[in-house]
C-alpha cells in the first residue's frame, strides 16, 4: 500500500529530543540544569525573596518547596528536557556557583510553529543588578540558534515595572492583553503579552 500523496514532503518534527543537558555562559553567569543537591540553596533563596516573588509568580504552598515536591520537579524537567518539550535553567555566579535565579523555555514546538514560552525569576538580593537581563538573553540566543525557533513568547503583568523593563530591553514587542491570566497572590491577574521573532532577533524569519 502506498504513501498517501504529499506524505513524504511532510515533517512531524513537533519536539526535538535533547541528547544532554545543556549549559550556557554569558557575563559571569552559568546557566545549568536543576540537580537535587540544589535543593537547600533553592530553597533559601526563595525564602528569602518571598515578599518580592509572591507578587509576581503563581502561588506556592509550603508543601510546593520540600525536598520531595524537588526531587519531582527536578525528575518532571529533566524528562522535558529529554524530549525536546522544555528546557529549564539555574542561573548561577560563574565564580561562586551561587543560584540566583531561573530561566525556562516551555512549550517547545516545533513543525509549523517554531515557539516556545519563556519564564524566568531573579532573587531578591540580586535584583537590579543586570543579572536577569543577562540570563534572559543567554537563553533567547540559544533558542534562536541552537533550537533555530522562530517565535519566543512571554507574559508579564502590567505594573511589574523591572519585567517589563527587561522584555522591552530585549526588543519584545507587546502584542496584546490578556484578562485574567494567571491566578496569583490570592487573585486572578490581568498580563500583557509579548513575543520575540527571529525576524526581530536575527533581521530574518527561520528558514527551513
Amino acid at each position: 500500500m502506498g504513501e498517501p500523496a504529499g506524505a513524504s514532503m511532510l515533517k512531524l518534527d513537533f519536539v526535538r529530543p535533547v541528547s544532554k543537558p545543556t549549559e550556557l555562559t554569558r557575563a559571569g553567569l552559568r546557566l545549568r540544569p536543576p540537580q537535587l543537591a540544589d535543593h537547600p540553596q533553592w530553597w533559601a533563596l526563595r525564602e528569602n525573596s518571598r515578599h518580592h516573588l509572591t507578587r509576581w509568580e503563581p502561588d506556592w504552598t509550603e508543601r510546593d518547596v520540600t525536598i520531595d515536591a524537588f526531587r519531582t520537579r527536578v525528575r518532571l524537567q529533566e524528562r522535558l528536557r529529554r524530549s525536546g518539550a522544555a528546557l529549564t535553567f539555574f542561573a548561577c555566579l560563574a565564580d561562586e556557583g551561587a543560584i540566583i535565579g531561573g530561566v525556562t523555555l516551555s512549550d517547545i514546538r516545533l513543525h509549523a510553529a517554531h515557539s516556545a514560552t519563556l519564564g524566568y525569576w531573579i532573587g531578591e538580593p540580586y535584583l537590579r543588578r543586570g543579572y536577569g537581563a543577562e540570563a534572559v538573553a543567554a537563553v533567547v540566543d540559544y533558542g534562536f540558534g541552537e533550537l533555530r525557533l522562530n517565535r519566543i513568547e512571554a507574559a508579564c503583568q502590567p505594573g511589574n515595572v523591572a519585567s517589563l523593563s527587561l522584555l522591552r530591553k530585549l526588543g519584545f514587542r507587546e502584542e496584546g492583553f490578556a484578562r485574567d491570566y494567571l491566578f496569583i497572590n490570592g487573585a486572578w491577574r490581568d498580563h500583557l503579552l509579548f513575543a520575540l521573532t527571529a525576524r526581530d532577533y536575527c533581521g530574518a524569519p527561520l528558514r527551513f
